[in-house]
């Protein structure tokens, strides 16, 4: 039983969509990536949420959320991945940056339990091969391993596909997640969010390389 459950799991991680989330709260990128059976990865699209900062604080937290929302209902994705925080220099953004990424986490985990954390180090390796690959090394790879002419911006967005692209290769038995023994069991169910008719106010850049998506007015 055990075995079936296993394969399960593996067939989930065969066909998926997953939703990169590069976390802030002035820009939070995006990206948006299919898993094919052959295990080759495709662009479906990308992009970035934007706050003013003409806003109050809650304002734009509220408005993170909604962003959010609107993603989950435009792509249904089968897994999300968001880059766990690590300031090294510029600490004075750190409760923000922290209070939006916990806001964009609870919002995820009402569409689906099925929420995966990654590492910058655990990034850098999964797409260069080397923990001590520079920001701009990730990004190239980010770019050459799904077959995009230029590397994908803002880089926020660039950053969220890399996230997206390692859970994608991230072996589902060596998952560093809590959710992943759920998800072997088939615990792990994916909701639905309603519709949101009130998202007009967003600003959502989506810099897909086909076309530019924008939020409905």
């Amino acid at each position: 039983m055990q075995l079936i459950d296993k394969f399960a799991a593996l067939f989930y991680y065969i066909f998926m969509i997953i939703l990169g989330i590069d976390p802030g709260f002035a820009i939070i990128g995006y990206g948006v990536i299919e898993k094919l059976q052959n295990g080759k990865c495709l662009c479906i699209d990308y992009g970035s949420i934007e706050t003013s900062q003409n806003d109050s604080f809650p304002k734009r937290l509220q408005k993170i959320s909604k962003a959010m929302r609107l993603l989950l209902e435009r792509y249904k994705p089968n897994a999300v991945a968001i880059e766990e925080l690590f300031f090294q220099n510029n600490t004075s953004t750190a409760i923000p940056v922290a209070e939006a990424r916990g806001v964009i986490i609870a919002t995820v985990m009402e569409y689906t339990e099925n929420l995966f954390e990654y590492t910058p180090n655990q990034i850098k390796l999964s797409t260069t091969g080397t923990g001590s690959a520079d920001k701009h090394q990730v990004q190239q790879m980010t770019r050459y391993i799904l077959k995009l002419k230029t590397v994908p911006k803002p880089d926020d967005a660039a950053d969220a596909l890399a996230v997206a692209l390692t859970h994608a290769q991230t072996n589902v038995f060596m998952a560093q997640s809590s959710m992943h023994n759920k998800l072997a069991r088939g615990e792990c169910k994916k909701g639905k969010i309603p519709k949101n008719s009130s998202n007009n106010q967003l600003k959502i850049r989506a810099s897909s390389p086909c076309i530019v998506k924008k939020a409905n007015k």
